[in-house]
Formats: structure tokens, sequence, C-alpha cells
């Protein structure tokens, strides 16, 4: 059940007229009263003989209390509760009972007998609003400091007494939600999104990799967005707001968001504490020294992607292993990745992962002070792939791109086991469902490289993939049946195979593979091996034909440079499911 606190307003009559009206498309049912400050409150919805300008009457009388000069600018208090879509439909009795528990606890209408006039109107089975005028039949002013966190308590005891759906309790870090006006004034638009979490979404776009100030600024302007900066006397930049050309006022003016109103860590100080010097001598992927060096620089799409692999999968041993600080700040530097992810990604995918990154932003801020200067290798790895530019979805770039998903996933699902730990609930929630559209970006990235694999595997000598299956036999004797079974079994020889082929001992890479993460309740054993055994034994994701040139008509790859791999993995989630 979501309670939310309007703006305050200063037309209870116009308000009223929103609330027993037909609605922005119809939507309003029946609008009716359901309680009010003194259960007799006039109901113009189902009472012909009754007006709203009655109903606006009675609850406005105790501004003549107050001499003009007293009386509040903004005198309308407006709270909207909702239930949850899967919760049952409530009776008009219960609404009523909600009602007052709401203004109870708001402070609105404590219980004194002297608390302000309200009523709650019900216009569609899942919500009701309630309108109150913020002048209590003393005159005095009513206490509602902190209501929206008051309201907030009040629900979650509502839903364990009646059973409803429990929302996971907030803690002051999500972003600013888009108000009604602004969801309106989008469907009227068209847009897809209101201009607030369309202006979110490009500033963090912008921001991800981002290494300076000009650097910020030059991608806002390039997204197409309008830019203030605020100055200070002394010339030192203070702030910035963004407009959508398009998103105007009444006055046909440029509607601007401040950074700090678009999300928390979207404020300029925020955003420089990102451009932090790295620390003296950050924390490796155990604890124990130095991470290992950065890898060259990156030379196109698909090179970018596995070294954003290898960042990642350092990052996933950081957040197991490393203190509350530089775990938070791995988590946050995660959400650039994914903003970068999407930002570059193939027609095929973007969408799914552009859903990711949308909801993972709610899992990438906590109260946990992030230790910025250790994320240097993930933010790096985020301005390789902005840096590189868009990839293909198919050949090398698709299936590098399909390999670090996967990584992604997993990066994901560590996200939300350490948000669970730290009692994160909607932090958590965020990153599982982040990682659900992972999950399915992965499946479509996925198909075209693994069904190369594939073929390469069946094509493989009857002799050689009996070998294969002997040495799966040998390592994995609990599974070998089950992966055999699988699809991707062809894909695992072919991959085995290239492992022989490139001078390593597949035994001993398949063991270290099946060892850093459970495997029994994955969907696809034989997907997350084939990625494992390529990214430990550096082979193309892709591997190419016999001229020397990259699968699938791709340009010819460079070579790989070495990744240093953990032996061991920090998070064994049964919770894999792939």
């Amino acid at each position: 059940m979501i309670p939310r606190i309007h703006q305050q307003g200063s037309n209870t009559l116009g308000l009223l007229h929103y609330l027993y009206g037909k609605g922005t498309h119809e939507e309003h049912i029946d609008p009716h009263l359901v309680a009010s400050f003194d259960g007799m409150a006039p109901d113009p919805g189902r009472d012909p003989s009754v007006t709203k300008k009655d109903l606006q009457r009675l609850l406005d009388q105790p501004l003549s209390l107050l001499d003009a000069g007293q009386r509040p600018d903004k005198h309308v208090w407006h709270c909207s509760v909702r239930a949850a879509p899967d919760d049952p439909i409530l009776s008009d009795e219960q609404w009523g009972d909600i009602a007052r528990r709401m203004v109870a606890a708001t402070g609105i209408d404590p219980g004194d007998g002297a608390g302000c006039r309200w009523a709650a109107v019900r216009h569609a089975d899942d919500h009701i609003h309630i309108i109150a005028t913020l002048v209590r039949e003393d005159g005095r002013r009513p206490n509602h400091h902190r209501s929206g966190k008051r309201a907030q308590a009040e629900c979650r005891l509502i839903e364990k007494e009646l059973g409803l759906h429990q929302v996971a309790p907030g803690d002051g870090t999500a972003a600013k939600r888009a108000t009604s006006a602004e969801r309106h004034k989008a469907e009227r638009q068209g847009r897809e999104r209101p201009a607030r979490e369309e202006l979110r979404e490009t500033v963090r776009r912008a921001v991800a990799g981002a290494t300076s100030e000009e650097e910020f600024f030059d991608r806002l302007a390039a997204a197409g967005l309008l830019i203030r900066k605020r100055i200070a006397p002394s010339g030192d930049l203070l702030g910035y707001k963004v407009a959508l050309p398009d998103d105007r006022n009444g006055e046909k003016e440029p509607v601007f968001y401040a950074g700090s109103t678009l999300a928390p860590d979207l404020s300029l100080p925020r955003i420089r504490e990102r451009w932090a010097p790295p620390a003296q001598a950050d924390a490796s992927a155990d604890g124990s020294g130095p991470e290992q060096p950065a890898l060259p620089d990156v030379t196109g799409p698909a090179f970018a992607r596995r070294r954003a692999t290898a960042a990642t999968w350092q990052a996933l041993l950081i957040i197991d292993h490393g203190d509350d600080g530089v775990a938070a700040a791995q988590i946050a530097a995660a959400g650039e990745i994914l903003d970068a992810l999407a930002k570059t990604s193939a027609a095929h995918t973007r969408e799914e992962l552009r859903e990711a990154a949308f909801v993972f932003e709610r899992a990438s801020r906590s109260h946990v002070k992030a230790v910025r200067g250790h994320d240097r290798a993930l933010r790096q790895a985020a301005r390789d792939l902005v840096r590189s530019g868009p990839a293909l979805g198919r050949g090398e770039d698709g299936a590098t791109a399909a390999m670090l998903i996967d990584m992604a996933f997993f990066l994901a699902i560590a996200a939300a086991n350490w948000h669970a730990k730290k009692e994160h609930a909607q932090q958590a929630a965020a990153a599982q469902q982040a990682a659900e559209h992972l999950r399915a970006a992965y499946e479509t990235a996925a198909a075209q490289p693994m069904a190369v694999l594939r073929q390469r595997g069946q094509r493989l000598a009857p002799r050689v993939q009996q070998r294969h299956a002997a040495l799966l036999q040998q390592v994995l004797p609990e599974l070998a049946e089950r992966i055999r079974a699988e699809a991707g079994w062809a894909a695992l020889t072919a991959t085995l195979d290239d492992v022989r082929k490139a001078g390593h001992d597949p035994a001993v890479l398949l063991t270290d593979a099946a060892r850093r993460r459970e495997l029994d309740t994955a969907d696809s054993i034989s997907d997350v091996l084939v990625w494992r055994l390529r990214r430990s034994a550096h082979l193309l994701a892709l591997p190419a034909s016999p001229d020397g040139m990259a699968t699938m008509g791709t340009r010819r790859t460079a070579p790989l440079a070495p990744v240093t791999q953990p032996a061991t993995s920090a998070v064994n989630d049964p919770s894999r499911r792939r």
C-alpha cells in the first residue's frame, strides 16, 4: 500500500472538481465519499441535492477563524493511498478506516477533538484521496511534520493487519518520483516516460565513466539537453540544471530540473566524488593486496566488453570480501556499467538492457557511504564501453556482449545479496529485478554465438566428442548426464577443444570453472561453463574462421591481452538460474 503526500495547494474547490470528475481518461468511476472528519460531510458524488461547493465550504470553514492576513497561502493538504495490483478489492468501510488511520497518523486529525476538517474520496477500486484544510477547529495549524514518513509507517501496519502485499520500506535514498501532473503531461505529449525520468536516465548515461566536468557537460549537450549552470561570484561552478528542449511550461519556457532533484547522487558535488583520485592501495578481490593492473587501451567494442567483463568479475569478489564502503562503491559503479552497456548495445538487446539500467538505479544508492577511488576499474570499463561506441549484435561483438551481460547478471545478483544482508529491502528488490532483465537480454544476445559454437561442436570428429564427454564425466560426474542432455553441450565441446588447442589443460580449467560458482540450479550449465572457460583461457568469445577473419563477417579481431582471473568465486548464490 503506497501513501503519497502531494504538494500543498490553495484551491480546495479545484481539487474537489478533480476528485469528483471523470479523470483525464474517463478513469474515475463512481466518485463518492467513504469517510470524513465528522462522518456526516455532504457527498456530491451520490447525493444529487448537494454540490462540490457545499463540501468546499464545510472543509474551509475553519479559515474564517483567522484574519485574512493570518490564513496560510496554501491550506489544502492532499494525500492519496493506493493498494498493490495483487491486493484484494477493499470495501468502502475498509477504505474509510484506512483514511481515519492516515489522518490520525499524519497529525491532520490526531483524535483530540480539534483536528483539521477532511474528507476521503474513492473514485477507483484500488485507491482513495484524502483532502484536508490545514487549519484546526481551534484555529491552530496542525503538526504534520514528516507526514510522509508517518504515513508510510502506518501503511506498513495496515498491510500486516489486512494481509495485503507488504511494500519494502524505504530509507530516503530513492530518487523523487514523477508527480501525477508530470505523468499526465507525458501522456498528453505521447512520451514514453515523464520528463523527470527521461532526464534522470540521460544524465546517468552522461556521467557513466566520465572523468571531468567538461566531459560530463559535453555529453549532456551531445544528448540534446538544455543546460543551465549556477556560477558563484568567484566564478566557481556550484550546480547545474537540465531540461528537454520540447518540455515547456504554460509560458512556453523550458522546464529545468536541478541534478539533485533528479536523484540524490546526481547533484554536482556527488558527481564530483566519482572523480576522486585513486586510493593509495586499493584492496584486491580477496582483500590481500593491490588489484591487478589495468588492461591496455581499448581497441573496439569487443575488446571493451572483454575488459568490462574482467572488471566486473573483480567487482564481484570485492563486493563479497571488501568492507562496506568499498562494496557500496562497486555497486554504484555497476550502475555506470549498465548505463554504458545500455547506451552502446545492439538494437535487439537494447530495451531489456535499458530497463535493467533503469531499475538498478535504485540499487546504486543506500545510506552506506561509497568509498570512491576503489571503483576506478569499473568506471574505466564504463568509459571504455562509451568510447568504443555501439557494438554489432553479431560475431565477436555480439559474443562479447553476451559474455559481459552474463557477468553483469552475476553482479546484479551479488548486489541484491549484499543489500539483502544489510536489510536494504528496496535496493535488493531493484537489483533482483535488474537481474531478470539481464537474464532476458542474455538469452537474446547469446542465441547467435551459441548457435555458432554448437555447430562447430557438432562438426567435431566423434572420437574428439567422446574424449570431451569422458573428461566431463571425470570432472563433473554428478552433473555430466544433465549437461550432455542440454542443447549447449555441443558448444561446450567446441570450447573445450579450443581450450586444448590454445595450449591449456582442459581438465584443469574445467575443474576451476566448475568450482567458481554452483552449477546445479542453472537453467543451462553448458552456457555458464562456456563463458567461464573462454574467459579463463583468454579465448575469443566467438572463434575465428580458418582464414583468420572473425566468424560471421565481423572485422578482424585484435589479439587478446592476458586477463588474470581469480580462481575462486565471491558469490555462491542458489538463485542463479541460467
